[in-house]
C-alpha cells in the first residue's frame, strides 16, 4: 500500500484544497488515512445513515419496505432526484424510496424517509454506528432559521460505517446485504469508478471483474465519494471527502484515486 499512499498523496496535493480519505483493505487488514478526524458538511452521504436508520426501523417492525407513503406537494424539494418532477398523490413502497435516495440521490425521498423514521431514531442510529465525530440534524434543501444545526461527517467515521456494512454488523447481515445490494445499483458514477474498465465478464455468465457499492455527495466546491469496492476476491472500504476544491478537478482526482486503489488490488493478486 506504501505506493499508493505517495501516488495519492501527489493526487490530492495537485489538486488543492482539503481532503479526508480512509483505505481499509478488510482482506489484508491494511488501512491508510489522512485527515480522518477533519469534519466536512455531509452532503448527501448522509442518505447512507438515514437507510440504515430505516432498516433498523424495520427490524424493530416499526416501519415495512413494502409500505407505501404518499407523496405529497410540501414533500417536493429541488436538487437531485426525480420525485420533484412527479405528482403529488402518487404511492411509493419504502424500498422504492430507498432506492431513489441511494442510485439517484434524490432529496425529496430523502426528506420523506426523514419523517418516516424520525431525526432522533438517525442520530440514535449513527450513534450505535460509532460514528462519534459525526452529526445529522436537519432535512436537505430545507434551511432552518437556525443555521447551526448542520449535517457533517469525518472519513474516519463513515470509513467505520462502510466497515460495518462490508461485515454485516449494522442491524442484521440480512438488512447490510439489502443496503449493499441497492448501493450496487448507484446511477452517479462520475467519482471513484469514472475511470475503472468496463464491469462486464468476458464469458457470458461469468462474475463481473468489479463491484462499487457507493454513494456520493456534492455542493459547490465539495465532492465526496465513498463505497465498498469488490474485485476478485478482494473487498476495500474507499472513503474521499474533498471541500475547497474545483469540481472539474475534484472528481477527476477521485477517478484516479479509485483507479488507483483498483490496480493496487490487481496487483497485490498478481
Amino acid at each position: 500500500m506504501e505506493k499508493l499512499k505517495e501516488d495519492i498523496l501527489t493526487m490530492i496535493e495537485k489538486a488543492g484544497g482539503t481532503w479526508g480519505i480512509v483505505i481499509e483493505d478488510l482482506d489484508r487488514n491494511l488501512r491508510w488515512g489522512i485527515n480522518e478526524h477533519v469534519q466536512f458538511p455531509a452532503e448527501s452521504v448522509i442518505k447512507i445513515p438515514i437507510m440504515a436508520a430505516v432498516f433498523s426501523a424495520v427490524e424493530k417492525q416499526q416501519i415495512s419496505l413494502s409500505e407505501e407513503i404518499v407523496l405529497k406537494r410540501e414533500n417536493l424539494v429541488g436538487g437531485s432526484g426525480i420525485l420533484q418532477h412527479l405528482t403529488p398523490g402518487i404511492r411509493l413502497p419504502v424500498f422504492d424510496l430507498l432506492t431513489l435516495m441511494i442510485v439517484q440521490s434524490d432529496n425529496t425521498a430523502t426528506n420523506m424517509l426523514i419523517d418516516l423514521a424520525g431525526i432522533k431514531h438517525i442520530q440514535q442510529t449513527l450513534r450505535d454506528i460509532g460514528m462519534e465525530e459525526s452529526s445529522f440534524q436537519r432535512k436537505l434543501i430545507i434551511y432552518p432559521a437556525d443555521t447551526n444545526k448542520r449535517n457533517v461527517i469525518t472519513a474516519s467515521d463513515i470509513s467505520v460505517l462502510l466497515n460495518a456494512l462490508a461485515t454485516g454488523k449494522i442491524v442484521s447481515r440480512h438488512s447490510c446485504q439489502q443496503m449493499i445490494n441497492i448501493m450496487k445499483k448507484q446511477q452517479i458514477r462520475n467519482g471513484l469508478p469514472a475511470y475503472l474498465p468496463d464491469p462486464d465478464p468476458e464469458m457470458i455468465g461469468g462474475m463481473p471483474k468489479w463491484e462499487l457499492a457507493n454513494k456520493t455527495g456534492w455542493s459547490g466546491d465539495r465532492q465526496h465519494d465513498v463505497g465498498i469496492l469488490y474485485a476478485g476476491d478482494r473487498t476495500v472500504t474507499i472513503t474521499a471527502l474533498s471541500q475547497g476544491v474545483n469540481s472539474a478537478i475534484a472528481l477527476d482526482t477521485l477517478a484516479k484515486i479509485g483507479k488507483g486503489i483498483y490496480l493496487n488490488i490487481g496487483s497485490d493478486c498478481g
